[in-house]
C-alpha cells in the first residue's frame, strides 16, 4: 500500500504539489468513490481514475528511445543534452536512466527506465544479454581479424573481451559490418576494431537481446516497450 499522491507523481511529469492539488479539487476516484486525501493509501490493484478516465498505474516504464549523435547517455548533465530530455511528457517520470551508454556520437537502441532491477539483469555479462551494432570501418576486414574479434580479443590496455560475433554486410574498402557483444565495456566495440588495426567511423545500436530498434521511429523519437518485448530482450542470450 502506498500513499495516493506518491503513487500519482511517480507515474508521470507532475510534481508531487501538482498533484496534491489534482486530488483535494476532487478529480481523483478510487473504486468508484471520489477521494480528496492525499495520504489515502492504494494498493496495485486499485482502480483509480482521473477525471473519469481509469489511469494505468504502473510499477516501472521502458522506453526505446532512437539516439540521435550528439545526445550524451545519461540522466542529467549540466552542459550537454541528455537522452532523458528526449523523453516526452506523456512517458517522462522521475528516476529514468539509460540502461546502458551510447557514446555520443553513436546513435540507435537506448532503452530508458526506470528499473534499476531490470537494467542489472540484461546489463550484466554474466547474463549474456545480446546488444547488435552495425559499423561501418575506415579499412576492409580481413577474414583473420573477423576470428580474431569473434573468439575473444584483447585490447591495447589488457583487457580482455568475451566472444562476439562479426558478420560483413557490406563488404569493401570500408565495410559495413553486424558485431554482437554480451559486455558494455567503455568504448568497447572502437577499441575492439582498433585492435585489428581499423576503425569504426559509424556506429549504431539496432537491438538489445531480440529486439529490434523500431525503425518506424525517427532520430529523437520514443515510445514505451510492451511486457511483450521485455521477454523478448530477456530471451536474447545466445550468438
Amino acid at each position: 500500500m502506498e500513499r495516493l499522491d506518491k503513487i500519482l507523481a511517480s507515474q508521470g511529469a507532475k510534481s508531487r504539489k501538482d498533484v496534491k492539488e489534482i486530488i483535494k479539487s476532487g478529480r481523483i476516484a478510487v473504486n468508484g468513490k471520489t477521494v480528496r486525501d492525499c495520504a489515502a493509501k492504494i494498493s496495485e490493484n486499485d482502480k483509480v481514475s482521473l477525471d473519469g478516465t481509469v489511469v494505468d498505474l504502473k510499477k516501472h516504464i521502458y522506453i526505446m528511445l532512437n539516439k540521435p549523435q550528439g545526445i550524451v547517455s545519461a540522466s542529467n548533465s549540466k552542459s550537454e543534452k541528455t537522452v532523458v530530455e528526449l523523453v516526452p511528457n506523456s512517458l517522462f517520470r522521475s528516476g529514468l536512466f539509460p540502461a546502458g551508454r551510447l557514446d555520443k556520437d553513436t546513435v540507435g537502441f537506448v532503452l530508458i527506465t526506470d528499473d534499476g532491477d531490470f537494467a542489472h539483469r540484461i546489463l550484466s555479462p554474466k547474463n549474456h544479454i545480446i546488444k547488435t551494432y552495425e559499423a561501418r570501418l575506415a579499412n576492409a576486414l580481413t577474414e583473420e581479424q573477423r576470428m580474431m574479434l569473434q573468439n575473444g580479443i584483447t585490447l591495447s590496455d589488457g583487457t580482455t573481451c568475451k566472444e562476439s560475433k562479426v558478420r560483413i554486410i557490406e563488404d569493401g574498402s570500408e565495410p559495413l559490418v553486424e558485431i554482437q557483444i554480451c559486455e558494455g565495456k567503455y568504448h568497447q566495440i572502437k577499441r575492439m576494431f582498433a585492435a585489428v588495426d581499423n576503425k569504426v567511423t559509424f556506429l549504431k545500436r539496432t537491438k538489445m537481446g531480440d529486439l529490434e530498434l523500431d525503425e518506424t521511429l525517427k532520430p529523437g523519437e520514443c515510445r514505451e516497450i510492451t511486457s511483450e518485448e521485455l521477454l523478448i530482450i530477456q530471451n536474447g542470450k545466445n550468438f
